[in-house]
C-alpha cells in the first residue's frame, strides 16, 4: 500500500500525516508526504511557515524548511516537491498532487481539511480536485491530534 499526504505544513497536513503514519504502521505502507511550492511567492512561504519574516525567498532554503516539517512530523516519510509558477492557481497545484499519486500508484491519498464533513470545496482548495480523481482512494483529516 502506498499513501501519499498533500503537505503543506499547516496544523491540518501535519495530522494528515501521522494518520498516515499510523497506516504505514498498521498495513506496512509507504509514506509519502508531497508539496507543491509555487516558485518565488514569498508571501505564500510566510504563510506556511517555510521563510521567516522578512527573508528573501530562496528555493533551496524553502525545500529545505519543509523537509525539515516533515521529517519533524513523521520521519518515516519520504519528502518530495513539485515546484510550480509563483501565481499557480489551485487547480494547477492540485492537477501536481493528482499526477505524483498516480506516479507512485497510491492506493491512499490522505488530505488534511476543515471543510471534511461539510464540504470539500471551497474556492482556493485544492482538496475538491484532489479527492474527486478516482485512481486511489482519499481520506479526509479534519482534526489535529491532541
Amino acid at each position: 500500500m502506498t499513501v501519499v499526504v498533500p503537505f503543506d505544513g499547516s496544523a491540518l497536513s501535519v495530522a494528515a500525516l501521522e494518520r498516515a503514519t499510523d497506516i504505514q504502521s498498521a498495513f506496512g505502507s509507504s509514506v509519502h508526504a508531497f508539496t507543491v511550492v509555487p516558485d518565488g511567492n514569498t508571501e505564500y512561504a510566510r504563510e506556511r511557515g517555510w521563510l521567516d519574516a522578512g527573508e528573501r525567498f530562496d528555493p533551496e532554503r524553502v525545500v529545505s524548511q519543509i523537509a525539515e516539517q516533515v521529517e519533524t512530523a513523521t520521519p518515516e516519510a519520504t519528502f518530495a516537491y513539485d515546484v510550480v509558477n509563483r501565481y499557480a492557481p489551485s487547480g494547477v497545484i492540485a492537477n501536481c498532487i493528482r499526477r505524483y499519486a498516480r506516479t507512485k500508484d497510491a492506493t491512499l491519498v490522505v488530505i488534511g481539511s476543515e471543510n471534511a464533513g461539510r464540504i470539500v470545496t471551497s474556492v482556493s482548495s485544492v482538496g475538491s480536485p484532489v479527492a474527486a480523481d478516482e485512481s486511489y482512494d482519499v481520506l479526509l483529516v479534519r482534526h489535529e491530534r491532541d
